[in-house]
């Protein structure tokens, strides 16, 4: 059995694999977008999430602290260790010098 297409017909099945390739493409694109969003959005979950276990973690020790009075020195490191945590991640998050920007293209990763 022989199969005999006309140049119409070969041109029109070019078409629709080329179609389907454009449309595979795009979902993948769109797919990767998800992705990357559903990503960014845990990723401030898990931070939210961090910094409230945290901070109630140094609002229970300084809870303690401040209801046992009984050593100045205690209170004070207890009182201050909180501040200069906080100062350190306030300075490496006001001093970013890079935006961290996606690579584009075929490049080496």
């Amino acid at each position: 059995m022989t199969l005999t297409l006309t140049p119409t017909q070969i041109l029109a099945g070019a078409g629709v694999l080329f179609a389907l390739f454009v449309v595979w493409r795009f979902g993948a694109r769109k797919a990767r977008r998800a992705a990357d969003a559903a990503r960014t959005g845990a990723r401030a979950v898990s931070l939210a999430g961090r910094v409230l276990f945290t901070g109630a973690a140094f609002m229970g020790v300084q809870w303690l602290v401040i209801t046992h009075p009984g050593n100045p020195t205690l209170l004070l490191v207890v009182l201050g260790l909180p501040d200069l945590i906080a100062a350190h991640v306030l300075t490496r998050a006001l001093t970013v010098t890079s935006l961290g920007a996606t690579r584009r293209g075929g490049g080496r990763r």
